[in-house]
């Protein structure tokens, strides 16, 4: 693992229209109240031997105190696996670190999925303070772009931050994009269970009003409909003098990759085009190798992908390590070298870019949003740092210098996977700002329709310039 790895892509909709059984989704589905304790127990102590820095945004005694209060509401004797997983959600989230996370409870939603669950019948944006209504598969008559007061008598504000409590992420911005690629409906099956109705005071062109709409079911209704924000589908395509590049995330095979980015510029060159517009949109992001090599065809010198990368080691990391990583490589060599507990700096080296023959030398456009996380926020962070190019659209959900270099482990009874950030990366300007990627051209992407923004917006602003 040379660098960060994307968050975990939830692929819902595969699972439930494979033909996984209930048996396999479920295995052991209930635990004793001491189960749960000791496993959040591990989990805490886990956390603090293995990250780089647990209370980096949290004080230590603000952790604590939350992992007490989580703790005291523990009163059953028996605990779903779904409930569980809140409860650990609900610890590890303080941490406010989006690497560092337990992710949405996949095997739950399963079970619920083929049990013939159903779910809230709205998908939400949430923009400029508010809950919008971006897809209806209700039925009933709430307009896209409503404004979203209340469910079932729970304010929005409410409920939104009872969320917040299930989602790893350093700040609101960055809670609020997760829960639109999660998704709301499914987040709020998770607080709230089952419910077949709900009541949904809303405003529209300034008039409040309430409707009471019905649950759809789940995979018919919401899964076989809804579209994943997380592109990773690779195109090239010309607009006039543009060259309109869409990388998908950074992961799957890397051969591939490469001969895709190799014909793709061939291309561009053969064309002649005088712009190139890299568009890092929705973005899962992945590995740097994949990245950089993107980065490589329009590069003019040498370049790294941050200024500074450093790992902590840990009895805990060099336990699992052994496990299930290759001890060979020179990576994990390195790791098992240091003390418990050591900081140490990780060299990645230098990139070449490609010969002049084959490098675009015309102006590069870069498009980002909230939706563009991990190495796609980071090599956003790189071209703005190097002005390889010009960031275009929305600023980033996640951090350019973030706590990141994600490992998993299980936790002992419950078996739910567990990620933290072993290293930090600090972005190529060695700025540690709390911020993400800044756009150097502010588009806002409005997730309520099918208009591009931020590609149209810019398209625009290139033809003005000409």
């Amino acid at each position: 693992m040379k660098a960060i790895i994307n968050p975990r892509i939830l692929l819902f909709q595969i699972c439930l229209v494979t033909h996984l059984s209930c048996t396999m989704l479920r295995a052991q589905d209930h635990f004793t109240k001491n189960e749960v304790l000791e496993d959040m127990a591990f989990l805490w102590k886990s956390l603090e031997e293995a990250h780089f820095d647990l209370y980096a945004y949290t004080p230590k005694e603000e952790f604590e105190k939350n992992y007490n209060r989580v703790k005291n509401t523990i009163s059953k004797d028996s605990l779903s696996l779904l409930e569980a997983t809140s409860i650990f959600q609900k610890v590890i989230s303080k941490a406010d670190n989006g690497h560092t996370e337990i992710g949405f409870p996949g095997k739950s939603y399963g079970s619920y999925a083929y049990s013939g669950g159903t779910l809230f019948p709205l998908e939400i944006a949430l923009e400029n303070g508010k809950a919008l209504v971006r897809k209806n598969w209700s039925g009933n008559h709430i307009p896209t772009g409503a404004e979203i007061l209340s469910i079932n008598h729970i304010p929005i504000s409410e409920i939104l931050a009872e969320m917040y409590t299930l989602i790893s992420a350093e700040r609101p911005y960055f809670k609020n994009a997760k829960i639109e690629l999660y998704s709301f409906p499914r987040l709020y099956w998770q607080l709230y269970g089952r419910q077949d109705n709900f009541e949904i005071k809303f405003k529209s062109n300034d008039i409040t009003k309430t409707q009471t709409v019905a649950a759809v079911g789940l995979i018919e209704g919401y899964e076989m409909k809804r579209t994943e924000l997380f592109n990773r589908e690779r195109s090239l395509q010309f607009i006039g003098e543009s060259a309109y590049l869409v990388t998908g995330d950074f992961s799957g095979d890397e051969t591939k990759f490469k001969r895709f980015m190799d014909s793709s510029f061939a291309q561009i060159k053969d064309r002649k085009s005088k712009n190139l517009i890299v568009d890092l949109r929705n973005n899962g992001g992945g590995h740097n190798a994949f990245s950089d090599y993107l980065v490589s065809y329009f590069a003019d010198t040498t370049f790294r992908w941050n200024s500074s990368y450093q790992l902590k080691t840990s009895k805990f990391l060099k336990e699992h390590a052994r496990q299930h990583y290759d001890t060979t490589s020179a990576f994990w060599k390195e790791a098992l070298s240091h003390e418990n507990g050591e900081i140490y700096n990780y060299d990645f080296g230098d990139y070449q870019p490609q010969p002049p023959s084959k490098r675009f030398s015309g102006k590069v456009y870069v498009l980002v949003n909230r939706q563009s996380h991990s190495q796609a926020t980071v090599t956003a962070a790189q071209i703005q740092d190097y002005g390889f190019g010009t960031i275009v659209g929305e600023e980033t959900g996640e951090y350019a210098s973030l706590y990141a270099s994600m490992f998993e482990f299980k936790l002992p009874h419950t078996q739910i996977p567990v990620s933290v950030s072993k290293g930090k990366m600090v972005r190529v300007s060695g700025s540690t700002k709390e911020e993400g990627v800044v756009p150097d051209i502010y588009i806002k992407d409005h997730l309520l329709d099918d208009k591009d923004e931020i590609l149209e917006g810019l398209l625009e602003k290139i033809s003005e310039s000409d």
